[in-house]
């Protein structure tokens, strides 16, 4: 009996080849459970800073360390076999300088066995890519509205409503493509400004509140699923485990209360 051919994980040129070609799915994962489900369908996981809301209940991305997500890269790994899956670099782990971003990817990289990391940023963190980049460490970039600068944008705004601001948000992605990013996540953009950034840059566009002509499309995985509250418009709902788990919660609960549960089929005699 011959052994079964492993699994091959997607690849940086495959996904860069996917330009223009076919379009790329993406979603966020956190634990290996969900990562196993993502995986039979989409060619990018990403292990997204979001888990400190999403897992942690943090008030924003901000308070998640280095630490937090190699535990969770390691989990996504673990339940993962044919997707890349890509770890975003958490606030504060790689703007200090270019060398401080590398040794941190690579512990990333080094200790999760990923395949890549994400940092949010345009053209000033150019040459953190480049310096990157040049040293074995692939990079997925991420521009437009870039949830761990909140704090200097005054919030979760949409960017480019002023056409005027077009050629800054043109420029942040031609720079890290330039750089050597092998794709770029655009979030929370004009649809007409994503569309010009997709035409402009040679790598692929992972869309996220921007357009359904990006290369690709990502969502935080608990939001399309119903399980994460108040969602954002540009989230489209695809199941609603939220309230069916909530009712089989109550269940639970009511057959507790009415010693229903455990009943002979669930006790050892």
């Amino acid at each position: 009996m011959s052994a079964q051919a492993p699994v091959k994980r997607v690849t940086v040129p495959q996904i860069m080849q996917a330009k223009g070609a076919a379009p790329i799915v993406a979603l966020t994962a956190y634990t290996a459970p969900m990562a196993m489900l993502v995986d039979a369908h989409a060619e990018i996981i990403l292990v997204g800073d979001s888990l400190g809301m999403v897992v942690h209940g943090m008030p924003s991305t901000l308070g998640v360390t280095l630490d937090m997500m190699i535990l969770h890269g390691q989990a996504v790994m673990r339940g993962s076999r044919r997707a890349m899956v890509v770890i975003d670099m958490p606030f504060g782990s790689y703007e200090e300088s270019p060398e401080q971003a590398f040794r941190n990817a690579a512990r990333i990289i080094a200790e999760t066995g990923c395949g890549a990391v994400k940092l949010e940023g345009g053209s000033r963190m150019a040459p953190t890519i480049r310096f990157m980049v040049d040293r074995g460490i692939p990079v997925m970039a991420h521009v437009g509205l870039t949830p761990q600068a909140t704090n200097v944008m005054g919030g979760f705004k949409t960017q480019g409503r002023d056409q005027a601001s077009w050629p800054v948000h043109l420029a942040d992605a031609q720079a890290v493509a330039e750089a050597g990013a092998f794709s770029v996540v655009v979030e929370g953009v004009m649809e007409a400004l994503a569309d010009r950034i997709t035409e402009a840059v040679p790598i692929p566009t992972i869309g996220i509140g921007a357009s359904a002509r990006c290369d690709g499309q990502i969502l935080v995985l608990d939001d399309m699923l119903g399980l994460s509250g108040r969602v954002p418009r540009f989230v489209r709902k695809f199941g609603d485990l939220g309230d069916r788990a909530d009712q089989a919660i109550a269940e639970y609960a009511a057959a507790v209360r009415d010693r229903s549960f455990p009943d002979d089929t669930q006790v050892y005699r």
